[in-house]
């Protein structure tokens, strides 16, 4: 059969895909990228927010209208939170809890008769993600949230946390990396919590995967700020290891962050923001932030706009607070109207795109090493390739003689910074010293997480 996979939402749910990418590929199924000629679509969902559900709805409806010839299976959180509404869509064969999410290519094998090719009719170096255009692998760590925010859906969702072992996980990006993946990014619902069932904890996780893989470039996603404490920063030390976190702070004013049941507060983040790019100068930070929480006050949301500008956030990711059933969030009193959110995300997004030239514009004249990403596309009217430096920036590279190939990692030197694209513009083969940002420049200081 020919595969589509399609999904919603965060990286856990890619990194569910590529999973699953992988078992239809062992049984010997081909991938395709669009629906259109597919056999069989499977959509993985999200609900973290109103919109996110909305689209997963017009996803699931494209797919089966784009092709209704497919067998159309659906799974992730919102067919998992509302399989009522799941019910009344039309052209669904099969629906899959997130419960039996790691059983998915099984299930459908068993309930949908999925007749398999040969294995040899699988080229044997074939790699998943490569059919899927890309070749950055998420690997699940764990999956489920102990952790109660009073607006997430997720935890209702996805339930207990459960982590897989060290060993899988590392034999997992050695597969990966035999088959020229660059690069492996650790992905969960709540990854500081990962290895709590187990005796274990991140940390040790990441030592382990630098120790015993060669993956040339590991990274974290979402990673709770109260999580990062104790010796971690000297994880940095090791250049595979690449400096940039996300960490989602979700508001910079503590009353707000209390009715949101979060356990972080502003002086602990801006602290521990400092300790970090003392470690590691370049260490590009990140964060969510929730606009128009329940009885947000002008004055709260100018804390959370105060404290966006004293750390300077290079990217913001905001979202209008989405009123989530089940959640305490939706119950509390001062519901927002959405002409208030809006204006809200409105004002930050201005605020964080000024961060982001101010952070951007230190980089002209730099020099580090960049994975290639994509075919050659145009900007500007010239030819460029895209990718990414290690802490995250998105960099285009210009094409002259030799092209460096998708899928390489290349010392480009930083010529520019295009405002219009948001990238760095660089050239590629600098013969100069290659500069790798997150470079320890001062000495270790200890390190307090947030509490």
């Amino acid at each position: 059969m020919k595969v589509a996979l399609k999904s919603l939402g965060c990286r856990l749910n890619e990194a569910e895909l590529e999973h699953w990418a992988s078992g239809f590929q062992a049984d010997g199924h081909q991938l395709t990228t669009t629906t259109d000629n597919a056999d069989l679509v499977v959509v993985n969902t999200c609900a973290v927010t109103c919109e996110a559900a909305k689209k997963s709805r017009q996803l699931i409806r494209r797919s089966q209208r784009r092709n209704a010839k497919a067998k159309l299976v659906v799974s992730g959180c919102y067919s998992s939170l509302q399989p009522g509404e799941i019910k009344q869509l039309p052209g669904i064969d099969l629906v899959i809890d997130n419960s039996d999410k790691d059983r998915l290519v099984d299930i459908v094998k068993q309930r949908l008769a999925a007749e398999a090719m040969p294995v040899t009719a699988t080229e044997p170096d074939e790699t998943a993600l490569f059919s899927r255009g890309r070749n950055r692998a998420f690997i699940k760590v764990q999956d489920g949230c102990r952790h109660k925010c009073t607006f997430c859906i997720v935890t209702l969702a996805r339930g207990a946390e459960r982590s897989r072992t060290i060993r899988e996980i590392v034999d997992e990006i050695n597969s990966l990396h035999s088959r020229q993946i660059r690069e492996a990014v650790l992905t969960g619902v709540h990854i500081g919590g990962y290895g709590r069932d187990l005796g274990t904890d991140l940390t040790a996780l990441i030592k382990t995967v630098l120790d015993e893989t060669d993956i040339p470039r590991l990274r974290l996603g979402s990673l709770e700020p109260w999580n990062i404490g104790g010796s971690f920063h000297e994880l940095f030390d090791n250049p595979r290891f690449m400096p940039h976190l996300h960490l989602p702070m979700q508001s910079g004013s503590d009353s707000v962050l209390r009715r949101m049941g979060r356990r972080c507060k502003r002086v602990h983040f801006v602290k521990l923001a400092e300790q970090l790019r003392q470690h590691v100068p370049d260490l590009n930070i990140t964060t969510d932030i929730i606009a128009g929480f329940p009885g947000e006050t002008p004055e709260e949301w100018r804390q959370t706009l105060d404290f966006c500008r004293e750390i300077g956030f290079p990217h913001i990711h905001i979202f209008p607070y989405s009123a989530r059933a089940g959640t305490r969030a939706a119950l509390l009193p001062g519901q927002l109207p959405p002409g208030i959110k809006k204006l809200r995300c409105k004002e930050l997004h201005h605020l964080a795109t000024q961060m982001k030239h101010d952070y951007m514009r230190r980089y002209p004249g730099r020099n580090f090493k960049v994975l290639v990403e994509n075919d050659t596309e145009e900007l500007n009217g010239k030819q460029v390739r895209f990718g990414y430096s290690p802490n995250y920036l998105r960099t285009t590279i210009r094409v002259s003689g030799a092209s460096p190939r998708p899928n390489s990692i290349v010392t480009a030197h930083v010529r520019e910074y295009d405002e219009g694209s948001g990238t760095l513009v660089a050239e590629a083969g600098f013969s100069g010293a290659p500069g790798r940002p997150g470079t320890r420049l001062y000495p270790s200081q200890g390190f307090s997480a947030c509490r």
